[in-house]
């Protein structure tokens, strides 16, 4: 049977005698054979040891696992699974470490001190993000739009009051209980679009133009599908209901911009349309030229306005 001693051991597998003499004070790796003199003799089941160790190490197992898992009957491939997942975990952390501190650069150069106030809210949105995706809306967000989700919550404590908080959570929930009393009516009549009006004035007003897309997202993904959290739930019914009610509530405000075109100037018109479009959209600029085609193809507004349309509205 072939015998290395340490130095051997060392140079044929690259690993330091510094750590063979570690992993033999753990009890990790120790030689079959020790004379007495102290010189330790390493066989070929050693070697072969080693080797797991050195591959198990490479996969980022600890030192610890390694141990356990030598030493007692533990699925290799379940552990294996288990790692692959760690690691690509980790992998994401990583990633998403490295697109935050690439904000941090894009925001000074050399030439400029860091922007610590800047880093720190870089920060508490990356950390509040992972704890996002523990909630309901790591379920329905892709990584982006929970990125942009963590983003508002975060400038939402900072910028809305308890007095504010409370007075929407009782005016969305005198709205939720007012549709509840009144299912039976036509979401497309003027009581629904006034509700219609109410919901999205309340909601708009929470999120803004720059985070219009999050609420669209939040409503289809969340509310629509009934994913939402305890806390936050509406019945589905409400839901549809109040979802005809926007629908229509736009689509009078369209109809009633564009039935003003010709009866006062084209820049009333055009700052009425921007307006309602930023209202319904934020700076999606692909859903507000899907509107403007679905105009183009509708009866009840005249050639005249699609004819406005075409000439003074320049999407982008």
């Amino acid at each position: 049977m072939k015998t290395w001693y340490v130095k051997d051991l060392s140079k044929a597998t690259k690993v330091s005698v510094q750590t063979l003499h570690y992993y033999d004070k753990i009890g990790l790796l120790e030689p079959s054979l020790r004379h007495a003199n102290g010189y330790r003799c390493y066989g070929e089941k050693d070697l072969m040891k080693l080797q797991q160790i050195v591959a198990l190490k490479f996969f980022g197992f600890p030192l610890s696992k390694i141990k356990a898992m030598l030493e007692h009957d533990i699925s290799v491939y379940d552990s294996f699974l288990k790692q692959a997942q760690f690691l690509e975990e980790n992998a994401k952390a990583l990633m998403e470490t490295s697109r935050t501190l690439n904000d941090v650069i894009s925001d000074c150069d050399r030439r400029k001190s860091v922007p610590w106030e800047t880093i720190i809210k870089l920060i508490e949105v990356y950390r509040m993000t992972k704890e996002l995706e523990k909630t309901w809306a790591g379920k329905i967000f892709s990584p982006e739009e929970l990125k942009q989700y963590a983003s508002f919550e975060q400038e939402l404590k900072t910028n809305y009051t308890l007095a504010q908080k409370e007075a929407f959570e009782k005016e969305w929930g005198s709205l939720v209980a007012q549709v509840s009393d009144n299912l039976t009516r036509d979401p497309g009549s003027d009581f629904g679009i006034a509700i219609g009006k109410q919901m999205m004035d309340l909601i708009n007003g929470l999120y803004g133009k720059k985070y219009a897309g999050l609420r669209t997202a939040i409503w289809e993904k969340g509310f629509k599908t009934g994913q939402m959290d305890a806390e936050h739930a509406v019945p589905v019914p409400v839901v549809d209901w109040l979802d005809k009610a926007a629908d229509a509530y736009y689509r009078n405000a369209i109809y009633s911009v564009l039935s003003k075109v010709g009866s006062v100037s084209s820049g009333e018109s055009l700052k009425a349309w921007d307006t309602l479009l930023e209202n319904m959209f934020g700076d999606d600029q692909a859903a507000k030229n899907e509107v403007v085609e679905c105009v183009f193809k509708e009866d009840k507004v005249s050639e005249a306005a699609k004819k406005w349309l075409r000439e003074n509205y320049k999407g982008k």
